[in-house]
């Protein structure tokens, strides 16, 4: 039977596990709340200095350095307004943009127009195509779900690198609660899990992966443990309203609109607005849409006007189809045999398993850290 959330967008379509309360309140409701309690301040000007302070310790620490801190670039909103903050706060980031090969002409020209008018260098990791495309035809072959994770894991692993190459020990993160709270963890797997990409690779994968950059907890352990780096989620210290902000870089920058969270990307658009709704039935608007409702940056009646709205341009989506197709070189006909394959589980494929799985040993000592683990400061997120 269907149901929707009362409070939000959020339903059990494409959700095994999604709850209602008595109300009929879902469970992602209460998991912001949660989040904004952990992590966000009530009052901006107590958030506001905060910042000011982690960034008086990143100046003092870059003192002789050419940065003082790391951020990546896509051009979207998110990390526009981190780059915008690092000035505003007089810090000399090093930006880093990922390009795998899908950029729309408006995200560069976007992201030419900031690091311009910001000032700031501008780091361009180009990614092997040949490689990255044939991971992604394993990923389509393969079925499963989170085909971005190989995206997100490229550009943690890039940042980890460059800023272990520039001697940097701060990343700045566009992470934040406001607008990124809630997803089913059906519609996703860990970013971080190397073991998984390698295992769908090794089955579907055609070539070597000579050149992608992998990252393994040891590799973490190398860079937050002997590197020392630190991350900050910047925007989790800041009232955030998208909408606002939206039109602030807009006067900034000139920056353009992409109508849609990551669509600065062209294949993030065909993924999250045909691939996800087609084969797996997943509109991510419901996600990003209600964690706006829960922020109280629009009402839930918005929100179903906006998921009333075709979720791709009819006239864009064929443009895409082809163009996507066309770059992965596959025809109709292989690409709509892929599409017609049921959904296949991240987990039937090997994964990275917790430490005390793999290490038994290692449970008394993991019970020890547990209990003496520190709490997290207000404002900080994980990467």
């Amino acid at each position: 039977m269907y149901r929707q959330c009362t409070l939000s967008v959020m339903d059990n379509i494409a959700d095994p596990d999604i709850s209602f309360d008595e109300k009929g309140i879902c469970n992602y409701y209460y998991e912001y709340q949660q989040a904004a309690e952990k992590y966000l301040f009530k009052n901006e000007a107590e958030g506001w200095t905060k910042l000011e302070q982690i960034a008086s310790t990143i100046i003092e620490e870059g003192k002789g350095k050419p940065y003082d801190c790391i951020m990546g670039l896509s051009g979207g909103v998110d990390s526009t307004y981190v780059a915008l903050l690092a000035k505003k706060l007089g810090l000399r980031p090093l930006a880093v943009h990922f390009d795998n090969g899908w950029n729309s002409e408006l995200a560069v020209k976007n992201i030419e127009n900031i690091v311009q008018k910001l000032g700031i260098d501008l780091h361009t990791n180009v990614i092997n195509w040949q490689e990255f495309k044939d991971l992604q035809l394993a990923y389509l072959k393969a079925s499963v779900v989170d085909i971005e994770a190989i995206t997100d894991h490229a550009i943690f692993a890039s940042l980890y690198r460059i800023a272990g190459e520039k001697n940097i020990r701060h990343i700045l993160s566009g992470t934040n609660v406001q607008t990124e709270n809630t997803l089913p963890n059906s519609w996703i797997f860990p970013k971080a899990d190397h073991i998984n990409i390698k295992a769908i690779h090794k089955k579907f994968g055609t070539i070597p992966l000579n050149t992608f950059p992998f990252m393994n907890a040891k590799v973490k352990r190398y860079y937050f443990g002997v590197k020392k780096l630190s991350s900050t989620s910047v925007i989790n210290y800041v009232h955030y309203n998208k909408q606002k902000v939206k039109r602030l870089i807009q006067d900034e920058f000139g920056w353009r609109d992409y109508g849609g969270k990551h669509y600065e990307s062209i294949w993030t658009r065909f993924y999250q607005g045909y691939i996800l709704p087609e084969k797996f039935k997943i509109d991510k608007r419901k996600a990003h849409l209600s964690d706006l409702i829960f922020s109280g940056q629009i009402t839930k009646h918005e929100a179903l006007a906006e998921m009333q709205q075709p979720i791709y341009n009819e006239t864009q989506l064929k443009e895409d189809y082809d163009f996507v197709l066309k770059k992965l070189g596959l025809s109709a006909e292989e690409f709509q045999k892929i599409m017609a394959n049921p959904p296949v589980s991240h987990y039937a494929f090997d994964y990275e398993k917790p430490l005390d799985i793999r290490y038994p040993v290692l449970k008394p000592i993991k019970k020890i850290y547990r209990a003496i683990k520190p709490v997290k400061k207000r404002g900080e997120t994980k990467l």
